[in-house]
């Protein structure tokens, strides 16, 4: 019998189960090679250490107290078993079965006079994964295998449970391979630690996370190449717990596609800044000879340089519309330019609307003058002032006023001025209206598009079709807006309705 001690200590030592006594305050007394070999810390490592610091999660540290103190709290020799999670030393989760039983005090165990607990611990991983495994083949086997993308469900461990056909295809592996292997053998290496934090976060706390959300993520596949990859996250309820439903996509061409995109947008990028330089230097160098051409048209017209034939000036002032008509077209393009490139810049002030009016209509008087055109300005006794920017007002003033003369060969144009107390303190309406061919119904919903030149009497009239649109961006920007009422064969209304401030 004097042998037996030494080979019971032996059989202790070199089981395959994990052997370990904890005192008390639940710190270490023994730990055999059995416990070395499960949690991966050394005998040298574990003894003197609180066991709940060495081998709980945080999650379940309360859980795992609770199932000791109800093995200390009971007599000598009573036995309690229970199952549950567990971390190694390397951060991986296994579960146990753990069985305990409560010894009495005994000095060969621990010189305290408190009572010991031996703890008899056994890795049953795979068996809980095969037992999960079985589950989700008899429950959703055959819905996972008619999703479109590749499903992977984890159990807490992190290891996987189940995989779906588009799973095995994505990376790779044959039926069944991946079951049992941590998640982390479809990462490439240079991820995985990382991974192991995000995995442990993900199950303390679970939650729905959608595919797509900005994270560059990358798969490894059996035979070692790597794929992007999109993945989704949702806890998944079962009867033996919480498990991870991942959803994962091959994201290779949606990624190559977004670097097309982005090529793209560079290069558009690169047009745009050489569009705007190309902008910023021809403005000048665009206008400067039209302003001669028009300039000596006008000197040879006057006839200060001699007498003209009677072809000679209608020549001249055929030059003359041509070169102002191409150049109204080179400021309307080179404005719209500066406005696509948020380039406009205003300079808001205390503007008199009156001023502007006249001016504008004094500008005109030549070609409504040429028409036999009748020219009305109603406008208020005191003066009008708004707050806003003089060159863009002076524009869309100017366009909508020109329109009017453009389609009205006979009767009146009308400009009225009159100030909008429902619109606050200084806010103002200018309506331009006339008596021409007025504007069809089905073209008013287009009316403001760029380069539309819709006539109702088919007649080809002179212009860029942009004064209409510049006007209505101007107006956006001046926080104003433009109204149209139209009676074809009667003429139009425009308004311009400014805030006040």
């Amino acid at each position: 019998m004097g042998e037996q001690q030494p080979i019971d200590a032996f059989l202790l030592e070199h089981a395959a189960d994990a052997v370990i006594a904890i005192d008390a305050d639940r710190m270490i007394l023994s730990w055999n090679r059995g416990a070395e070999d499960i949690y991966g810390f050394t005998a040298a490592e574990a003894v003197g250490r609180p066991l709940l610091d060495l081998t709980a999660p945080d999650d379940q540290a309360a859980e795992t107290h609770a199932h000791l103190d109800h093995i200390f709290d009971a007599s000598a020799g009573a036995v309690g078993s229970f199952e549950g999670l567990r971390k190694r030393k390397d951060g991986l989760l296994i579960y146990i079965a753990s069985t305990g039983r409560r010894l009495a005090s005994n000095p060969a165990i621990s010189a305290s006079a408190a009572p010991a607990v031996v703890l008899s611990d056994k890795d049953v991983t795979h068996a809980r994964v095969s037992r999960d495994s079985k589950m989700l083949e008899n429950r959703f086997r055959d819905v996972f295998d008619l999703m479109p993308d590749a499903i992977v469900v984890l159990n807490a461990t992190g290891r996987i449970v189940l995989a779906n056909k588009q799973a095995e295809d994505l990376f790779g592996y044959s039926h069944g391979v991946l079951v049992g292997e941590p998640v982390e053998c479809l990462l490439p290496e240079r991820l995985r630690a990382a991974h192991f934090g995000h995995r442990a976060n993900y199950i303390r706390h679970p939650r729905v996370r959608a595919m797509g959300i900005g994270l560059e993520l990358h798969g490894l596949r059996a035979d070692g190449v790597e794929i992007p990859v999109d993945v989704s996250l949702s806890p998944l309820e079962t009867p033996e717990g919480t498990l991870v439903l991942s959803a994962i996509r091959n994201a290779t061409e949606r990624r190559q596609f977004e670097t097309q995109l982005r090529d793209k947008n560079a290069q558009l990028a690169a047009a745009m800044q050489a569009k705007d330089r190309f902008l910023a230097t021809m403005s000048h160098e665009l206008r400067t000879p039209l302003n001669a051409v028009i300039g000596f048209t006008g000197t040879l017209l006057m006839r200060l340089a001699g007498p003209l034939t009677e072809e000679q000036e209608r020549q001249l002032r055929t030059i003359r519309t041509s070169g102002r008509h191409l150049l109204s077209l080179i400021n309307d393009l080179l404005d719209l330019a500066r406005m696509d490139a948020d380039k406009l810049d205003l300079s808001m002030e205390r503007i008199d609307c009156q001023d502007i009016i006249e001016a504008v209509m004094t500008a005109l008087r030549p070609q409504s003058d040429s028409k036999g055109l009748s020219v009305i300005l109603e406008m208020p006794p005191a003066q009008l002032m708004v707050w806003t920017d003089r060159r863009a007002l002076t524009q869309i003033v100017t366009n909508i006023a020109a329109n009017a003369v453009k389609f009205c060969d006979h009767g009146t144009v009308r400009v009225s001025l009159r100030s909008l107390p429902e619109a606050g303190s200084g806010g103002v309406a200018i309506a331009v209206a006339d008596t021409g061919i007025g504007i069809r119904a089905e073209h008013m919903p287009t009316l403001f598009d760029a380069f539309s030149r819709l006539s109702a009497d088919g007649a080809e009239r002179e212009g860029t079709g942009l004064g209409l649109h510049i006007s209505k961006r101007l107006a956006d920007r001046l926080g104003a807006r433009i109204e149209v009422s139209s009676t074809l064969g009667a003429g139009s209304v425009f308004t311009l309705v400014l805030p006040g401030e």
